[in-house]
């Protein structure tokens, strides 16, 4: 057996022993014994091999498997370019805690000092990104290498499932000639693992004791952006204190949940009425401008439970940094909650009356449309830009939907493949919330061959024919309108139809809610759903309903 051929299937083994289920494949030369350790190791039942001929697109699918099941899932390329096309998704799931192991194939360092073909340099390459690094020494007929490669991919391993600090992990993996298995399997050393299938190195999760964040004040808010979202609820509804989540609605659940609280943060008189003391802050807030403000303003102190080092700290002015949360100092102000949950109440009344009396289509409307339309356990992929704002504005998550966005970098690139990815491992209907140029971005992730599986999966895409986000912020204004469109409308006229139907997946445009209602229905399969908007009236809208929220919850 040569040296490339034996490396790679021990590779290959030890990450099945991780319990790694899940391996991203995309084709190459230098990464041919992996891809033939990883095709045998499928065949044989021992994982499950998904293969794409795009690496961005294929980096994202693995990172929308290991966010939906939370464990790690393996990624490999060949090197080169295929190499860097990896590292938006590696950013991704660095910031959003996703474990992820790349996998990357090199030349060996006589090669790369010789100017081979199709070499970069991929020492580090992803920089501080990644949880671990290590490039793999290149294998040779020598005793100790079934101990050392083994070793390696249990760290690696070990290091993307930290307790506290999931993330994307390196391994890059320099392979010489022959690449290919010589017909021989005849080894010097045995290359078998631990018995019973066990892993070669068991450590024990990383980090120490949770740090614990104490509030001490009586009126409080609870900012959830997806992590420990539910313990967060649990906890508010102790102690009462509101909860309002970047998702929006309540899908929390809980007594104390908020359900139009990004409404309300974006009403001045009102927070000014009822600003908290103390903010809990759970996760990461990457979405709303208002919520940013409240986490800057400098009569409120912020006490935020993530669990890294890397927080976030729109003021600088974070008292507090832990893994969890303890029992308050102060007893809650009994009166506190009440005025939330009524200035809650009218607002969410004040929302959907206004967009009842708005017409067809618009995007906000098409979110709440969708939510109120997805099945009992479904999920939901909402893309970055207007989709995930629109979701929270129109009402929220259900409680009984899960939801998935990347909010790690807050990107738009890689969304369908995320998708594809989720949606692939969820035990039930899926459906992605998209705009159009998160959906032109990633197109390509549409891509399967027929070998591969495609999920039952709905993409709803909001076409709104360029960059409507910029409409609602500074650069939407009506004194910036003469280089608008060319530097930030970006209309770009593409035939969704066409291209869908240039990767075989059922396309359906919409034109009215009926037709909407009628194509949302669970089916199986992939399938693209069109609704095509007028984002000239975005920020009409927005004005109009942010007016309605501020008079229904103005003091009398």
């Amino acid at each position: 057996m040569n040296p490339s051929t034996a490396q790679a299937r021990v590779i290959v083994d030890e990450l099945v022993r991780n319990t790694v289920s899940h391996v991203v494949l995309c084709p190459g030369s230098r990464n041919a014994p992996l891809s033939l350790a990883l095709y045998d190791a499928a065949s044989a039942g021992k994982l499950r091999l998904h293969v794409r001929v795009d690496e961005r697109s294929a980096a994202f699918l693995a990172l929308g498997i290991a966010a939906r099941t939370g464990r790690p899932v393996a990624v490999a390329c060949t090197s080169g370019t295929a190499a860097a096309n990896f590292h938006p998704a590696v950013l991704e799931a660095d910031r959003a805690g996703v474990p992820l192991i790349v996998l990357t194939a090199d030349r060996p360092p006589e090669l790369r000092a010789a100017g081979a073909n199709q070499v970069i340099d991929q020492y580090e390459l992803y920089g501080n990104a990644v949880r671990y690094f290590d490039e793999l020494a290149v294998a040779e007929n020598r005793a100790g290498q079934n101990a050392y490669w083994r070793s390696q991919v249990c760290r690696a391993w070990n290091a993307a499932y930290g307790e506290w600090r999931c993330g994307p992990v390196h391994l890059n993996v320099p392979f010489r000639e022959p690449l290919v298995p010589d017909g021989t399997g005849d080894w010097h050393e045995s290359l078998e693992g631990r018995s019973d299938g066990a892993r070669w190195t068991e450590l024990p999760d990383f980090g120490a004791l949770p740090a614990f964040v104490v509030p001490s004040a009586r009126q409080g808010l609870v900012v959830a952006c997806d992590a420990g979202v539910g313990a967060a609820s649990e906890w508010a509804e102790q102690h009462g204190w509101p909860v309002v989540s970047e998702t929006g609605g309540l899908g929390l659940g809980g007594a104390t949940a908020i359900g139009a609280g990004a409404w309300l943060l974006a009403v001045e008189e009102f927070i000014a009425a009822h600003r908290p003391e103390q903010v809990l802050c759970i996760g990461r807030p990457t979405v709303f401008r208002q919520v940013q403000a409240l986490l800057s303003a400098p009569a409120v102190e912020v006490l935020l439970v993530r669990p890294d080092a890397d927080w976030p700290a729109p003021a600088h002015n974070v008292r507090q940094v832990g893994q969890w949360f303890a029992e308050p100092t102060k007893p809650a102000d009994p009166e506190w909650l009440a005025r939330w949950q009524r200035a809650d109440a009218a607002a969410t009344r004040a929302v959907r009356e206004a967009l009842a009396a708005e017409p067809w289509p618009s995007g906000l409307r098409l979110a709440a449309e969708l939510v109120d339309a997805l099945p009992p356990d479904a999920l939901l992929v909402v893309g970055s830009s207007n989709p995930t704002r629109d979701v929270a504005l129109a009402g929220g998550i259900r409680p009984d939907v899960l939801v998935h966005r990347n909010r790690g970098v807050a990107g738009i690139d890689g969304m369908v493949s995320t998708a594809m990815g989720a949606a692939t491992v969820h035990r039930g209907p899926a459906y992605a919330l998209l705009g159009d140029l998160t959906f032109l971005h990633d197109v390509n992730g549409l891509l399967t061959g027929p070998a591969e599986q495609r999920p039952d999966l709905t993409i709803v895409v909001l076409n709104d024919d360029g960059g409507g986000i910029f409409t609602l912020l500074e650069q939407g204004a009506p004194e910036h309108s003469a280089g608008f469109e060319r530097v930030f409308g970006t209309p770009h006229g593409a035939d969704l139809a066409a291209l869908c139907a240039g990767y075989h997946v059922p396309h359906t445009r919409v034109d009215s809610l009926a037709e909407l209602r009628a194509a949302l229905r669970p089916a199986p399969g992939l399938r693209v759903v069109e609704v095509r908007v007028d984002r000239g009236r975005h920020r009409d809208l927005h004005a109009r309903l942010r007016a309605a929220v501020a008079a229904a919850v103005r003091p009398e």
